[in-house]
């Protein structure tokens, strides 16, 4: 059944039916001047359609739609590090997965959304204990993102080339992303 079709939870996170339903959703995310980074800008539809269903084909990477009040609102990519060009860069660990995210561009953004984004997807991750550590590598020039990446526990190794970008390899361990839970869950005075 198409993710779109499927009873939902206020937020919540499901497959990603692609290359269907959720391929043309995925189009104007991609496409759009806020997504820049993702380096779809230019896609065509059938391009998006044919990069996700290679996701969805490939059994090392995964893709998840997340919703909020029960309509998509973000995009996460998991995948195995080791069939990944960023696995060429450092000596992947058993239990590395590597990350992406988008949050669907919109004219009213909600404070503190993309934050609660990121979070959702560490748990996302995290709730898998197979996965020790989450590795990411966001465009250098991504500011935003590695501002978010460290409020969930990340930490820059090192700048690296990658084939389409320079990119800032970066982990977040379990015990990081759980410390800075517990240091934003503690009660204020």
């Amino acid at each position: 059944m198409p993710c779109s079709n499927r009873p939902r939870r206020r937020d919540s996170g499901c497959p990603a039916d692609t290359p269907s339903t959720d391929a043309e959703l995925l189009h104007r995310w991609l496409t759009h001047p806020k997504s820049v980074f993702w380096l779809m800008r230019d896609a065509e539809p059938d391009d998006v359609r044919k990069a996700f269903q290679a996701v969805h084909d490939a059994p090392a990477h995964r893709a998840y739609l997340g919703l909020h009040d029960g309509e998509p609102a973000f995009l996460v990519e998991a995948y195995d590090p080791a069939h990944d060009p960023v696995g060429s860069v450092y000596p992947v660990r058993p239990g590395d997965v590597g990350m992406h995210f988008l949050v669907a561009p919109t004219d009213a953004p909600l404070h503190g959304f993309t934050l609660a984004v990121i979070t959702t997807v560490m748990e996302l991750l995290f709730a898998d204990p197979a996965n020790h550590r989450v590795v990411v590598e966001p465009d250098a020039r991504n500011t935003p993102v590695h501002a978010l990446n460290a409020a969930v526990g990340f930490q820059v190794e090192r700048t690296v080339t990658l084939p389409d970008k320079d990119a800032l390899l970066s982990f977040c361990t379990r015990a990081q992303y759980e410390a800075t839970r517990a240091t934003t869950a503690a009660p204020q005075e």
